[in-house]
């Protein structure tokens, strides 16, 4: 189980991260820890891999459908929840223990590679903004 961190900033450019182990420009986004809440560990997060500390978020998409198998063959059922982080703290660390490169970056000029997740989280995000109903697949 996990969690994803989606940040727009007031210029509606998206958040994203360089991941350190495959070099996919990435929404921050993660597995919880024990005794954590989903809020809790998209908030841990995106602090782990931004330095920024969300103090708003939304969640608007919750994902149980989806399997994927690992480079060790092992399949398994992956269950997430994307929040719409509306306000945050603190200055945004480019390099992290996860991240080689982070910024905000406008939406039609995303930095590639870039994680297959991507266009869907935000087309969620539109279609929650726009019904106000929580996506699930």
């Amino acid at each position: 189980m996990g969690a994803r961190g989606v940040i727009l900033d007031d210029q509606n450019r998206l958040l994203l991260i360089q991941r350190s182990d495959n070099r996919r420009w990435a929404i921050p986004a993660g597995a919880m820890e024990l005794g954590e809440s989903m809020e809790e560990c998209a908030i841990r997060e995106v602090w782990e891999e931004t330095g920024l500390r969300a103090t708003s978020l939304t969640p608007f998409a919750f994902y149980s459908a989806y399997t994927y198998t690992n480079e060790w063959g092992h399949t398994y059922q992956q269950i997430l929840m994307s929040f719409r982080i509306h306000t945050w703290e603190g200055e945004l660390q480019k390099v992290t223990d996860e991240s080689v490169d982070a910024g905000f970056f406008p939406l039609d000029a995303l930095p590639g590679p870039k994680s297959m997740i991507i266009d869907e989280t935000l087309a969620d995000l539109a279609s929650f903004e726009a019904t106000g109903r929580m996506v699930l697949k």
